[in-house]
């Protein structure tokens, strides 16, 4: 009753005055145009009255009338809210959180609403949009990043609403695969110019040289041109880690959404792998536990690439005839794990921190005789992370390393494998 009464209120003034107006004329010209001139004025006031903009009613329920940190929006706008695409909060006077949509939610997890703003976003620029524009109604606007648990850009706009009570509405625009297309442009004219420069400067020279005194040299010629085919290869395989780095950084914010088993995926990795393995004698065993495994969500063609990298590295820098285990299983965590083990010489302890950097090398000479680009370990760490897993790495020199990959399971377990009796089988 008091919600209309508060809208109907102010049109009782403009009503007063018309009435009044158009009495005073009516005295001084009863028959002229003194009763024109009332009836439009009256009917003027009343126009400007019906059109104007009436302020917005955050109508408190029954319920949350004892709760001053909630409001309650319509149905209808909650419901047009709630089902925007974009991340939209709102806060009250105290710059406590009325009420978020479900974009929101994805952004602030968890019970956020009376909470103040400062415990939920925790970026000081944001709050202080938010500060200021509550004060002074001026519409902010600011861009700022959330680092975990995978760094993200926000433009975010901040609004004063006319309502009654006061609130400010704030608005979120990812920009982070805009921001992620910028550094990644950037970042692979960067690494393609400096790690082109060794491979494209021996091409050059070789050319010089063919075309010099090795002009009319048979094994000469046949000798540099093996060689100009290897730094070939090489400068076609750093492109082609490059691009598909850049591809998977730039979608790591996104986990996928497709259901896939692992075994499948880390067979496929491992049979194309075989021909390699057998050029160094070294024999490749994929081991499954022998109870069903979950499946995991995500997206396959990402997964075949990361385990046939680490298979790969397995088998280069494995010992020759020796072995390389691959172990799939799950722990009491939820999750399905895949384990790479080698037995080659170990890697240093100081060194394994900083394995995943891109063209981070142990032994750069080693490195480049076996056709490694450096950015095999770097691919791996992205495709995790967007997978929302874990790499860890072990090693112990003189005796091999071992690189497990865990991945969240989906709840509902997998049916039982055909075929397979869990005992692992040798490729």
């Amino acid at each position: 009753m008091l919600y209309w009464w508060d809208r109907l209120k102010p049109q009782f003034s403009p009503l007063l005055w018309g009435i009044a107006m158009g009495a005073f004329a009516y005295a001084l010209n009863p028959w002229a145009a003194g009763l024109v001139f009332g009836a439009v004025l009256i009917l003027a006031l009343l126009a400007g009255y019906v059109f104007a903009p009436v302020p917005i009613h955050l109508k408190s329920t029954r319920a949350d009338a004892d709760d001053p940190l909630r409001a309650i929006l319509p149905p209808l706008a909650r419901a047009v809210i709630e089902h925007l695409p974009a991340p939209v909060m709102l806060l009250d006077a105290n710059q406590r959180v009325l009420f978020v949509n479900d974009p929101m939610r994805q952004v602030v997890p968890g019970d956020v609403e009376r909470k103040h703003v400062s415990a939920v976003l925790r970026n000081p620029e944001v709050i202080e949009a938010i500060r200021q524009t509550a004060a002074s109604g001026v519409e902010g606007q600011i861009e700022f990043s959330l680092p975990v648990p995978i760094e993200r850009f926000y433009q975010a706009y901040t609004a004063r609403v006319a309502a009654d009570p006061p609130a400010v509405a704030l608005l979120l625009h990812d920009v982070t695969t805009i921001r992620r297309s910028e550094q990644m442009r950037a970042d692979f004219v960067a690494n393609a110019s400096h790690e082109l420069r060794t491979p494209l400067a021996a091409v050059s020279g070789f050319i010089d040289t063919l075309r010099g005194h090795a002009r009319d040299d048979p094994k000469a010629q046949e000798r540099f041109l093996e060689i100009m085919s290897v730094e070939a290869a090489r400068m076609r395989r750093l492109i082609d880690d490059l691009l598909s780095l850049t591809r998977i950084e730039l979608n790591e914010h996104v986990r996928p959404d497709t259901k896939v088993q692992l075994e499948g995926i880390v067979r496929q990795a491992a049979q194309a792998l075989e021909p390699l393995a057998a050029s160094d004698d070294i024999s490749v065993k994929v081991a499954c536990a022998a109870e069903p495994l979950a499946p995991v969500v995500g997206a396959r063609d990402e997964l075949v690439q990361l385990f046939q990298n680490l298979i790969h590295n397995a088998i280069k820098y494995g010992r020759p005839g020796g072995h390389v285990l691959v172990t799939i299983g799950h722990n009491e965590s939820g999750e399905v794990f895949v384990a790479v083990r080698d037995d080659g010489e170990g890697i240093p302890q100081t060194a394994i921190a900083r394995l995943t950097e891109r063209f981070y090398r142990v032994d750069v000479k080693r490195s480049r005789e076996k056709g490694g680009t450096g950015l095999g370990l770097a691919i791996v760490k992205h495709i995790v992370s967007r997978h929302q897993g874990r790499l860890t790495i072990e090693s112990k020199l003189g005796e091999g390393s071992v690189f497990t990959v865990f991945l969240p399971a989906v709840s509902r377990v997998a049916p039982r494998r055909e075929g397979g009796d869990g005992a692992g089988a040798w490729l």
